[in-house]
Order: structure tokens, then C-alpha cells, then sequence
């Protein structure tokens, strides 16, 4: 049976997990995520197949941000103020990957949480931290060059302990918004196909107090982080079209113009396609409580939120082309990079955000 209804009258387990009683069963206890596969969900091939997808998560994901903080470590050039945010984004992606996606992988592959209810609690608070780290970086990020590159403040002089404090604040940030399952409210529990952990937003015992917390971080880790996002590329877009506007003649200006609108988009794009099935469909589901829904459905939100361990690098890293080229030369290849990063500041300037 592939649906679940919300409001079902549940059953605790020893675990501390609930089934809904809806599901035509028998033996109630054999269906805990913990002890067997979860084939009443799903077939074995959907299964194998999000086996496969997270191992190439984890692989991908694992290199990707273990290069970019290898490549910061080796190219002098590469360690400015402006870019730690870029090195913390790698760790908290490190640490989803580490955590989440080689779990996930070996759940799957086995059809259900092999690794038991306290493995299920690490991996949720840890891929939660690392998530929630990586979103708020993203923010930082776009603040940080909005500060630097439109200078509301006027001439500010960006350093050291300012890029220190940013990266400080999503490790804050983030904790606030992950140990709360650990300590009563909301919880870690298999979610989706029963075979990776995260936050219980799908079930009604109102001991957790579950809609709260899935509307804390609706808007304090999705709509904060994103209005943020939003309000300073836009500024950043504005300020750059204006100066191409003003400088009607410069192909560079143009071209500068055009690569920040792409970077804009791109940007923007990236958050939405991470953050948003997770959070719309965690809200749908606490305000539609009693509506059926597709447990494999329910597994895509984390599939999203996991694949920006590499989607995000490939934004937010490879498309700066100074870090690029100096990838290119870590890796033994020749880039076509050097002599543009070196001659168009202005864009390498506002490219470090992507």
C-alpha cells in the first residue's frame, strides 16, 4: 500500500516510531522501519534505484566539496575574505553527504533503516545541521556581496572577523533549527520511503507539536534565507544594469551586465529547486492534515535537498572563474579562465558569490 493518511489512529512502537493502524496488517510491529524492508511501500526496483542515485550523491557530492576546500587550501589566491563562506558551504555539504547520502544509500539498498532507531537520530539531526547550514550560507553569501560589491553602507571595509562572523551565524542558525527534534520538539523519524531520516512533519501526535515546528522552519529557514536572497541579487542586478545603461558603448559592461543576470537566475533558481519541494509539501501536508499522499512522492523533497551537495558547487563554485581555473590546474588540466579572471575584476568580483 503506497499511501498513508495523516490523521490515522498510530501505534508506537518500541522504537519510538508510529505506523498508521490504516495500513491492512496483521502483525502491526513487522512493518517498523527499523526491523524490515519496507516493501509494502514500494518495488524493489525504485528501492535499488534510489540506492544507486544516493551512492552517486555521495560520490559526486564528496569530491566536489572536498576538491573546492583542497583547492582553497592550495591556491593562495583563493583565500580571501570574500570565499570562506564558499569553504563553509563545502563543509555543511560534506556533511550532508557524509551523513546523509552514504546512509540513505545503504538503507535503500537494503529497503529499510538497516542502521536502527539511534542511527536514525544522528542522521537526522546531522544531515538537518549540514542542511540547514548549507541554506543559510546561500543567504550569507548573497549578503556578503551585496555589502561589498552595491556598498549600502557606504565604503566598508570588508574583513577577516566580518566573514568569520558570517560563517559563525549558520552554524547558529542551523543548530537552532536542528536540536529541537532532539529535545521534544518534533522528532527524527524515518521519512518517505522509510529509509533516511529527518524531522517529523507527516504524523498528528500533538506531543511533539509537529505543525509548529514544520511553520518554524517554513519561515525562518525557508522565507527568511530567501527573502535575503532575493532583496540583495536584485539590488546587485539593478546596480549592474544601471551601470550598463550608463555605459552604453563598453562591451564590457554589457558583458558583465549579462553574466550577473545569469548568475542572478541561476542563483535564485538553484534555492528554489533545493529548498522548495521540501517546504511546500512539508506545509501542505500539516494543513491539509487527513489528505492521503504517496509515501514515494514523499521521499522527492530529500532527494532535492540532498542533490544540492553537488548541484550547489557546480553554482556556486564552478561558475566563478577564478576557482575554476585554479580546479583546472589542482586537477593537471589547462583552462581558458586564467587571463579572463585576471582581466575582468568586476565580473570575478560578483562571480564569487556563484
Amino acid at each position: 500500500m503506497n499511501t498513508m493518511r495523516s490523521n490515522a489512529r498510530p501505534v508506537e512502537l518500541q522504537e519510538g516510531f508510529y505506523i498508521p493502524i490504516a495500513l491492512d496488517t496483521n502483525n502491526i510491529t513487522s512493518l517498523s522501519p527499523f526491523l524490515v524492508p519496507q516493501d509494502h511501500l514500494a518495488g524493489s526496483a525504485i528501492f535499488y534505484g534510489m540506492s544507486f542515485f544516493m551512492f552517486f550523491l555521495f560520490v559526486a557530492g564528496t569530491a566536489i566539496n572536498v576538491l573546492t576546500i583542497v583547492c582553497t587550501i592550495q591556491f593562495k589566491k583563493l583565500r580571501s575574505h570574500l570565499n570562506y563562506i564558499l569553504v563553509n558551504l563545502a563543509i555543511a555539504n560534506l556533511m550532508v553527504s557524509m551523513f546523509g547520502s552514504s546512509t540513505a544509500c545503504l538503507s535503500f539498498g537494503n529497503r529499510y533503516f538497516i542502521m536502527g532507531s539511534v542511527a536514525c537520530q544522528i542522521e537526522g539531526f546531522a544531515a538537518t545541521l549540514g542542511g540547514m547550514v548549507s541554506l543559510w550560507s546561500l543567504s550569507v553569501v548573497a549578503f556578503e556581496r551585496w555589502l561589498v560589491i552595491c556598498k549600502p553602507v557606504g565604503n566598508f571595509q570588508f574583513k577577516s572577523t566580518h566573514a568569520i562572523l558570517g560563517c559563525a551565524i549558520t552554524w547558529v542558525f542551523g543548530l537552532a533549527a536542528s536540536l529541537p527534534p532532539l529535545f521534544g520538539w518534533s522528532r527524527y523519524i524515518p521519512e518517505g520511503l522509510q529509509c533516511s531520516c529527518g524531522p517529523d512533519w507527516y504524523t498528528t501526535n500533538n506531543k511533539y507539536n509537529n505543525e509548529s515546528y514544520v511553520m518554524f522552519l517554513f519561515f525562518f529557514c525557508f522565507g527568511v534565507p530567501f527573502s535575503v536572497i532575493v532583496f540583495c541579487y536584485a539590488q546587485l542586478l539593478f546596480m549592474m544594469k544601471a551601470a550598463a545603461a550608463a555605459q552604453a558603448d563598453s562591451a564590457s559592461t554589457q558583458k558583465a551586465e549579462k553574466e550577473v543576470t545569469k548568475m542572478v537566475v541561476v542563483m535564485v533558481v538553484g534555492f528554489l529547486v533545493c529548498w522548495m519541494p521540501y517546504a511546500s509539501f512539508a506545509v501542505w501536508v500539516v494543513q491539509n492534515r487527513g489528505a492521503p499522499f504517496d509515501l514515494r512522492l514523499a521521499s522527492i523533497p530529500s532527494c532535492f535537498s540532498k542533490a544540492s551537495t553537488v548541484y550547489n558547487p557546480l553554482i556556486y563554485v564552478f561558475m566563478n572563474k577564478l576557482f575554476r581555473s585554479c580546479m583546472m590546474n589542482l586537477l593537471g588540466l589547462k583552462s581558458g579562465d586564467d587571463e579572463e579572471a585576471s582581466s575582468t575584476s568586476s565580473v570575478t568580483q560578483v562571480s564569487s558569490a556563484g
